[in-house]
């Protein structure tokens, strides 16, 4: 087996990690201590679904429609909880990632084609999460993009560095990260004050207005499940706590399984923050905002300055985090499928230049993220299909083989999002 991508950490905190690990599969711990051990990888993974797109498309949503998009980011979310907890199982079942097992069931042309998709995917997300962290310190700091951009690239750098301390730091790291995002958008929906009857309804009743607002759904979930997050989750745990037999795998895979819970719940609670605030402050008063520029003036004006803060702050750390995750992705298919690795840190400055080319041309920030999304959309078919693939297979996986409803769920939402993405590449081609 090739050397791992994700880090070990030293020998001490995995030597500790694998006792309560292996103590909590024996059935010794109760509550959080026994699941605590399993709790990390899906918010690696969910700091996908936080990322600078998200946010350029949920403010758009909520501004032009209100709350009527609100069932989307649900039903996305739902999604993505089968999805991840397919890529995680993978990694649990065979003790290789996604990348790896197409390169071993695939012929060589294959892998590398579909290596070439997802590093140009992976440079897509690369340049949304770097501009929306540029764009933070520009609105927080009127910081020029330039500078701006340079700063972000130190920071991603950072964060990168706390991966030399072990997983678990890392994992620590990048969970707080998250929270700020989840404060600080909680702070701007209590000071939105939105109509809680108009959200419930949004949530539980499926309608479209138009085609415009069947694209943004499009837009919603194609900046949902991203194809960095289905490669990156099966390295998370296919060599984090090892399985001596099926039955120890299925106990494992389910503790995992509420990590993914968690974290998805968190993320889909982000999202649909973003849109209700949109909605309470933009659509309640006539106002359709597709800039994330302008929705942080306006925030300030119509709401106060430190919700406009706020959201420069979630902004900010958003781009940071999902910075440094697309920079792992990166590596984790790059070594998957053809067997090379460059230097973590190497990977990043190469990375950077895309975002600092677009600022020194004076593309509109906004707008490079949404073209983003239609590139990332191009990836999503190439990472979800061979994981339901592989995942049906029982010599592959064993007892943690999909049940026949999974299997045929998962082709549903393969369909969905194919179709869907598909939709979104066409209207912004020919818009």
């Amino acid at each position: 087996m090739m050397e791992r991508t994700y880090p070990l950490g030293n020998a001490q905190q995995k030597e500790r990690n694998l006792l309560a690990a292996h103590t909590a599969l024996q059935g010794k711990g109760k509550g959080l201590k026994r699941i605590l051990p399993f709790l990390g990888p899906a918010f690696i993974a969910a700091v996908a679904y936080l990322d600078p797109g998200n946010f350029a498309t949920n403010i758009t949503a909520g501004s032009k429609y209100g709350y009527l998009l609100l069932w989307v980011i649900a039903a996305s979310n739902l999604m993505a909880v089968l999805i991840q907890s397919l890529s995680a199982k993978l990694g649990i079942a065979t003790g290789l990632n996604l990348p790896e097992v197409a390169r071993s069931r695939f012929p060589k042309g294959v892998s590398f084609a579909l290596w070439i998709q997802s590093e140009l995917v992976i440079m897509a997300t690369d340049l949304a999460e770097f501009l929306g962290a540029a764009l933070g310190l520009y609105l927080l700091f009127d910081i020029p993009m330039l500078p701006a951009a340079l700063i972000t690239a130190a920071g991603s750098f950072a964060i990168l560095e706390l991966q030399r301390r072990g997983y678990r730091s890392l994992e620590a790291g990048i969970a707080a990260m998250i929270l700020v995002v989840v404060l600080a958008f909680a702070f701007q929906v209590v000071m939105a004050k939105p109509d809680v009857g108009g959200v419930v309804h949004g949530i539980v009743t499926p309608s479209f207005q138009g085609v415009d607002s069947v694209l943004l759904a499009a837009g919603i979930l194609g900046a949902t499940v991203m194809p960095h997050a289905i490669y990156l989750h099966s390295s998370l745990t296919q060599n984090r706590i090892v399985g001596k037999d099926d039955e120890e795998k299925k106990q494992i895979f389910k503790l995992e399984f509420i990590d993914i819970l968690i974290a998805m719940f968190i993320a889909g609670a982000v999202n649909m923050a973003m849109v209700i605030v949109s909605a309470a402050a933009f659509f309640k008063n006539g106002l359709a905002i597709e800039d994330l520029e302008a929705a942080y003036h306006q925030f300030g004006q119509l709401v106060g300055p430190l919700t406009a803060v706020s959201f420069g702050l979630g902004l900010l750390i958003a781009g940071l985090s999902s910075a440094s995750v697309g920079t792992m992705a990166g590596d984790v298919v790059m070594q998957g499928f053809i067997r090379r690795r460059i230097n973590l840190y190497l990977r990043r400055a190469i990375t950077s230049i895309p975002p600092l080319v677009i600022i020194l041309s004076g593309i509109d920030p906004t707008k490079a993220l949404v073209m983003s999304q239609v590139i990332l959309s191009f990836g999503i078919a190439f990472a979800l299909i061979p994981l339901i693939i592989f995942t049906s297979d029982r010599k592959l996986m064993g007892g943690l083989v999909n049940r026949r409803i999974t299997t045929a769920l998962g082709w549903v939402i393969a369909g969905i999002v194919v179709s869907l993405n598909l939709f979104l590449i066409v209207q912004t081609l020919i818009a």
